[in-house]
């Protein structure tokens, strides 16, 4: 059933149903239609149930009437018919849209033609064009729905154009509307467009035009720009309706517009319009109209004022409106005239409020477009008209281009960094006062996005070494197609903003309102200031802008990129002139040099990339101007920075090589008679970048080939003939210098040339470099120290600033690398002590700056390297230097002379290097008499030229041989001048006012010091030798006892100095011939003032007062010396009271008696026993105790007290005690054993510490006396001590004091036996030769041979328990072979009862092979003193239990404790 199941209507036949709900007849639809009689409302049901029978199932309705043309012909005409008899509108309607499905459907062009038949007639048979609308109508619908209907009418039917112009003059908006949109449609298509190109240009155009003006309804409106639309895709049709044939003066007139190109103002009328929709369509239309040629058609718009209705319209809400307005306004700012005529100064707040608005939609192209435009206007703005007239517009707008920085989107950034570089103009933000705080933030918000946006880096590489990584993994590659093509983008973007930024700042450097915010109130710190910004620059690129461009180098290297960069680095050269050396310095040290070389060669070779080039080129330029100028100080040479400049700017242009290819370049030979400048050129300007790059550390080239290279290129130019500038000759010579210990050493023929070069400079200073590794190039080589080491030397401490002072005190601490860097001509000199003779040269030659410098380094130099031997050497100097002075100077002139105390201090530690006691040469002598005649001429002020003075000639006297002494003696007490001058030194001590800090010690007093040490040592040597005395020393005893009395806060060491001469004038019974005493009598006279003693008299020139005073004074400096542990304060007040009492006791034993039998000292032994040591192995208390003893002063010291010392040297590891405390406990015992105090109790220590120590009160007597045989007697001597000790040590039946005793006495003898070993090996003292005279060495010669001697006599009597001890220490062992053959070497041995002992003490101990008839001769007296070994063994555990009780004992303890009751004291 062909009606798919409907039913038939009961009148047709069944194939004519639809199948629809309800059941449709479609020949009763047709009938219905064709009946006049049929009422409309029913034609309009059957009609609407037709058109959905063609919305929803068309292709049964086309399979009913396809084949029946007939039907569909009469269904067409019926149809067609009726748009002409009804007016009903909404029936018309649909009518037309029965008819146009109806054809689109049947897909027929017979149909079409019929249709258009039919249209052409009706039109033609109208009477008034008001009937004519539904045809147009019709017509209009069929063109939209048919594709090829608009051809079809123009070419078979172009007689309805008629019609259609006709309808477009009739006043009828409606029929106008109809007739523009048929007209839209036509011309829509090409053909329309090429048929009717000239019935618009001669018939439509001002038609159109004029009812495009006058279009009142919103639908004819709408038409028209439609039509309007279509039009203007053609640039004829532009053409046309722009007049633009007229010339350009007439159309930019007034009444031309008005009258003749109407359509801008009609344009603009709409714009006028509150309907966005015709705004957005009129925009539109200005913008079809520019896309053509803005520059042809812009004019007619500004000059219609139809940009100021653009910016008008920027302040709605529709996205299609701002878009096309932002369009518009982009065309526009093509034609200059558009900023002439200041519309954008009008509109650039409505941009930016648009722009504020905008940026809160979601719609990325319009935020695009509206950066584009901003950025476009901000761009093409005339520089003499100012954009932004209000600051507050300003400030808006760098709000707005800071969030659009900080999109999230990556396109808008790209966009916004581009209007930030365009923004960033002087006539932009020249209004006062300048917002540089909004800048900076600006600036920093665009950089950081920018590097937020770029992947991390890899690693951290400086900046050549990424540009070259990239040359080697991306040979093939050099575009940016490895790389996002928007990032980059953004960074060329952001590097625009970031130069345009700087050159910003360099232009306000002219501008005096620019400097500062004029508004800010007065005394207040205004942020807003041209400094700020400019250092802001510099401080943001090296943290943000150069890390980020890094990063970018390891990806991909663009030339547009690194252009931009570096002319941007060029830039900041001058953006902050005072950072510029800095700045400079710190781009070399980062490898830019390198970096700009390796862009030049990778990108600018064969003359591509020309603005890359230049701006590498003016670059480098720039920067080794810059280093020129910061690393070049001393020179002030104006042409040599200018023929620098000229070389660089000529030659680093064409110099695009490789650093091989340079290298090549330096080592080539230049052909002799060549005419071709530019090799030589390249050949300076790379030496030239080589050595700022060296000398910033930046070592790019393998420093073994440039040595190499720079060698080849001084050769090839002596070949040349050429001898290269002063410049080219230190750059070469420095890198030489830096690649000197990478290279082999230069023959003889590069040598040549580089003396010949430099023998052709008038100066040397021309090419000298104050760098240490050229000082060590000029004196590696013999050839050129020779020649100019004098000049070089002079040039780097001329150069050089000097701070020994600070080293000085710095040195202490500093390793010796760190000491060498703090003065790098110290590595040198020890490596090369003759370069010595220069520096002493240079101390005569030079000024007094340098000689002090020298002086200071000598000194230095001294002070660091005690292995170098150069003593003799630099006194022989010395004194050709002091000689000089001396003869040159006066005396005020040798005061006012800054170098003559470091001399003479230099002087003095070179005197202090000497080892051990030497013979005085004539140097010696004759130093001593120039330094003691320098001592005469000065004044007691003149301390820093006296206090070395005085130091050397101290030392002088004690550092030699008993001869050399006498005469040294002689030499000094024969300057009268000096002993005048000592004299008035030592009057100072009473006359100056004392130091407000005690501890200081002030170089007053150091001098004080060194003047009281000299006279004690001139008075004890004077009565030694007694030598001829020329001038004696005056001294007021009185006033020599109060400044000891009365100390007034005088420091520690002067003290001690007074001390050391009231005890050499002690000793001397104050009768000494150079020493005269005066003030006695009045002395004696207020201490007592009825009659002279007895007592006092005796005592001359002391009086008792006197004495009691200076003891009680010495009492309470011991007491200061347990607050302060001052070991030489304590020494020296007991030295001094020991020897005060001596000169009692010779003077009156009662006196003497007296004073050290005072209660008083026993409460000062409390006092020092209740300090923090607690302990009586103190050296002053032992000391004290010993002078105690010696004069019988039993109610100061018990034998509670003697045990207790006795208990503590038991327990103590003697071996660990301080020398001082041992000599002191030696003293005490020998003392004890004298006073016969309970002797066997205190022998067997006694014993230990005779061993430890030798015989000292022995010693003493022989110490006038330096032969062997004297020495002998004094050994027979000490040895009955050694039988005595040993016999009472045999006799004492307790096992445990004997175990005790042998266990400290080994201890002791064998640390004593060692110490003694190395100070005669130290000092080489052969055992066969002369006996030793110094008094050191004399004692450690007696030690060892007593020592040795006395252990043979205990390994003989108590071998089994000498061998419990010795056989488990081999160093014991090693040290009896060394003393055994050591005596046997002496020839002390040789004769006498102890011939025996050394060789029977090496058998006993298995040193030596025992003999058949050996035998201990002691064994069968004594039976090893017990009767088995099962004794023997038990008393040693029994001991060992003892000893482990005691130590715990001894950790609870709290010290020792005077006996004593309360009536003691």
């Amino acid at each position: 059933m062909a009606a798919g199941g409907a039913r038939p209507c009961g009148e047709h036949e069944a194939r004519w149903a639809l199948p629809l709900r309800p059941p449709l007849c479609l020949a009763c639809v047709v009938q219905t239609l064709g009946d006049a009689g049929a009422s409309l409302v029913r034609k309009k049901h059957v009609l609407s149930r037709l058109h959905d029978a063609l919305a929803w199932q068309a292709l049964p309705v086309v399979q009913l009437l396809a084949p029946d043309e007939r039907v569909c012909v009469h269904l067409l005409g019926t149809l067609f018919g009726m748009l002409h008899t009804v007016e009903d509108s909404g029936a018309l309607d649909l009518f037309i849209e029965v008819v146009v499905r109806l054809v689109v459907e049947l897909k027929s062009e017979q149909y079409l033609g019929c249709i258009l038949d039919e249209s052409q007639k009706e039109l033609c048979r109208a009477t008034t064009m008001r009937g004519s609308l539904p045809t147009f109508t019709l017509l209009g619908k069929l063109a939209d729905a048919i594709p090829g209907f608009a051809d079809v009418l123009v070419v078979e039917h172009n007689n309805l154009v008629d019609h259609l112009l006709m309808g477009l003059t009739y006043p009828n908006e409606g029929i106008k509307a109809a007739v523009c949109y048929l007209y839209g449609k036509l011309y829509s298509s090409p053909v329309g467009i090429e048929r009717l190109s000239a019935h618009f240009e001669e018939q439509l155009c001002g038609v159109f035009l004029n009812t495009l003006g006058q279009a009142q309804t919103k639908e004819l409106q709408i038409n028209c720009l439609g039509l309007l639309k279509e039009l203007l895709k053609s640039d004829h049709f532009v053409s046309i309706l722009m007049n633009n044939s007229k010339m350009e003066e007439e159309s930019q007139s007034p009444d031309f517009l008005e009258g003749e190109n109407p359509l801008p103002l009609v344009l603009k009328k709409l714009l006028l319009t509150r309907d966005e929709m015709l705004q957005a369509a009129s925009s539109h239309c200005v913008a079809a109209v520019l896309v053509h040629s803005p520059s042809r058609y812009a004019p007619a718009f500004i000059h219609a004022d139809v940009p100021e209705f653009l910016f008008e319209c920027l302040s709605c809400s529709s996205e299609v409106l701002i878009w096309s307005v932002y369009c518009c306004l982009l065309l526009l700012t093509e034609e200059r005239l558009f900023f002439s005529k200041c519309h954008t100064v009008y509109g650039i707040e409505s941009l930016v409020r648009s722009l504020q608005d905008v940026l809160l939609l979601n719609n990325v192209e319009l935020h695009k477009q509206g950066l584009l435009l901003f950025t476009e206007i901000l761009k093409r703005q005339p520089v003499e008209i100012k954009l932004f007239t209000n600051r507050g517009v300003c400030i808006e707008a760098i709000a707005v281009l800071m969030e659009t920085v900080n999109c999230p989107v990556l396109e808008v950034v790209v966009e916004a960094v581009r209007a930030v570089a365009a923004f960033l103009r002087k006539d932009h933000l020249s209004s006062p006062p300048v917002p540089y705080e909004e800048l900076q933030k600006l600036l920093e918000a665009v950089l950081k996005r920018c590097a937020d946006l770029s992947p991390p880096p890899s690693s951290k590489t400086r900046a050549g070494d990424l540009l070259f990584s990239m040359s080697r993994s991306h040979p093939p590659n050099r575009n940016l197609s490895r790389a996002p093509q928007r990032q980059s983008q953004l960074l060329l973007n952001t590097l625009e903003s970031f130069r345009n930024a700087c050159r910003l700042a360099v232009e306000f450097q002219s501008d005096p309102m620019a400097q500062e915010n004029a508004f800010t109130a007065p005394n207040s710190e205004s942020k807003d200031t041209l400094s700020n910004f400019s250092e802001f620059l510099l401080r943001i690129c090296d943290s943000l802008c150069i890390p980020m461009v890094m990063n970018h180098l390891e990806r991909a290297v663009s030339p547009s990129v690194m252009e931009v960069f570096i002319s941007t680095l060029n830039t900041l050269f001058t953006v902050v002139p005072n950072m510029r050396n800095k700045f400079s310095k710190k781009l070399a040290c980062s490898s830019f040099i390198r970096l700009t070389l390796e862009l030049k060669a990778r990108f600018c070779s064969v003359q591509s990339n020309p603005a890359l080039n230049q701006a590498c080129s003016t670059f480098l330029c720039n920067l080794c101007l810059s280093l020129y100028s910061a690393t070049e100080k001393e020179r002030t040479s104006s042409q040599e920075e200018q023929d620098i400049s000229e070389l660089l700017q000529k030659g680093l242009p064409q110099l695009n090589y490789t650093v091989a290819e340079s290298l090549l370049l330096l080592a080539e030979t230049l052909e002799p008679f060549s005419v071709d400048p530019s090799p030589c050129s390249h050949q300076h300007c790379f030496i030239l970048l080589l050595y700022f790059a060296y000398t910033l550390g930046d070592r790019f080239v393998p420093e073994a080939e440039l040595f190499l290279a720079i060698r080849s290129f001084l050769l090839s130019s002596q070949d040349h003939g050429d001898c290269p500038p002063p410049y080219i000759l230190r750059a070469a010579l420095y890198l030489l210098a830096v690649c000197q210990d990478k290279g082999k050493a230069l023959d003889v023929r590069s040598l040549c040339t580089i003396r010949r070069n430099l023998d052709n400079l008038p100066d040397l200073s021309l090419v000298y470099v104050h760098c240490p590794l050229l000082l060590k190039f000029f004196l590696r080589y013999p050839e050129l120290m020779g020649r100019f080491g004098h000049q070089v030397l002079q040039l780097w401490f001329s150069w050089g600033d000097c701070r020994q002072t600070e080293n000085e005190e710095a040195g202490f601490g500093m390793s010796e690398q760190q000491q060498h860097s703090a003065d790098p001509l110290l590595p040198i000199l020890k490596s090369n002590s003759s370069i010595l003779l220069i520096l002493l040269d240079l101390v005569c030659s030079s000024s007094v700056e340098v000689a002090w410098k020298v002086l200071m380094t000598l000194r230095t130099f001294l002070e660091r390297n005690e292995d170098v031997i150069v003593c003799d050497l630099l006194r022989s100097q010395f004194l050709q230097i002091l000689q000089q002075l001396l003869v040159e100077s006066s005396s005020a002139s040798l005061q006012a002379n800054r170098n003559l105390p470091v001399l003479l201090s230099l002087l003095f530690l070179v005197q202090l290097r000497s080892k051990g006691v030497r013979e005085l040469d004539s140097t010696d002598f004759k130093l001593l008499h120039q330094v003691s005649n320098l001592c005469g001429k000065c004044r007691p002020g003149d301390t820093d030229l006296l206090q070395p003075s005085l130091n050397f000639l101290y030392w002088s006297l004690h550092q030699t041989t008993p001869c050399s002494q006498q005469r040294a003696v002689a030499v000094l007490l024969s300057n009268v001048s000096l002993l005048e001058l000592l004299q008035k030194v030592l009057e100072c001590t009473w006359l100056q006012s004392p130091p407000s800090q005690p501890a200081c010690l002030s170089p007053e007093d150091a001098l004080l010091c060194s003047g009281w040490l000299l006279v004690a040592s001139l008075l004890f040597y004077q009565h030694r030798y007694n030598t001829e005395v020329h001038q004696t020393i005056s001294l007021d005893l009185r006033e020599v006892l109060n400044a000891v009395i009365f100390r007034k806060k005088k420091p520690i060491l002067l003290l001690v100095s007074i001390m050391q001469f009231l005890r050499a004038a002690l000793r001397q019974n104050f009768s000494s011939s150079l020493l005269v005493i005066v003030g006695q009598n009045t002395a004696q006279g207020d201490m007592q003032p009825q009659s002279s003693s007895l007592q006092d008299t005796a005592l001359h020139p002391l009086a008792m007062g006197q004495v009691f005073s200076l003891v009680v004074s010495l009492q309470n400096l011991l007491v200061h010396v347990q607050l302060q542990k001052d070991l030489l304060l304590s020494q020296a007040v007991v030295a001094c009271l020991e020897t005060l009492v001596e000169y009692l006791y010779v003077k009156n034993q009662d006196v003497a008696l007296h004073v050290a039998s005072q209660p008083w000292h026993r409460f000062l032994l409390f006092t020092l026993l209740s300090g923090g040591q607690k302990s009586f192995l103190q050296p002053e208390v032992l000391r004290l105790m010993t002078l105690f003893l010696r004069y019988q002063s039993t109610n100061i010291i018990s034998q509670k007290e003697i045990s207790q010392i006795i208990q503590e040297a038991a327990e103590a590891n003697l071996a660990e005690l301080p020398e001082a405390t041992s000599h002191a406990l030696h003293l005490f015992l020998c003392q004890a054993a004298a006073a016969d105090m309970d002797f066997l109790f205190t022998c067997p220590i006694l014993l230990a510490l005779l061993l430890s120590q030798g015989s000292f009160a022995d010693l003493e007597k022989q110490r006038v006396d330096s032969g062997l045989e004297i020495y002998k007697k004094l050994f027979e001597v000490k040895r009955k001590d050694q039988m005595n000790a040993l016999k009472n040590l045999i006799e004492l039946n307790d096992v445990n004091q004997q175990y005790k005793i042998i266990d400290i006495m080994l201890k002791g003898l064998f640390k004593v036996l060692e110490d003694s070993r190395a100070v005669l090996i130290a000092a080489d003292v052969p055992p066969d030769g002369p006996f030793p005279q110094d008094e050191k060495i004399k004692d450690a010669y007696s030690h060892v041979v007593e020592n040795t001697a006395f252990f043979g006599d205990v390994v003989l009597r108590f071998p089994k328990i000498v061998h419990h001890y010795f056989d488990r220490n081999s160093n014991w062992n090693s040290l009896i072979r060394w003393g055994i053959g050591f005596c046997n070497l002496t020839g002390i041995f040789e004769q006498g009862p102890h011939s025996q002992v050394l060789g029977l003490m090496a058998q006993e101990l298995g040193i030596s092979e025992k003999s058949p008839d050996y035998r201990n001769p002691f064994k069968t007296d004594h039976s090893e003193f017990f009767p088995s070994a099962d004794t023997f063994q038990k008393a040693l555990r029994e001991e060992e239990k003892r000893r482990k009780k005691e130590e715990k004992r001894k950790e609870i303890r709290k010290g020792p404790r005077i006996s004593r009751s309360q009536s003691e004291l």
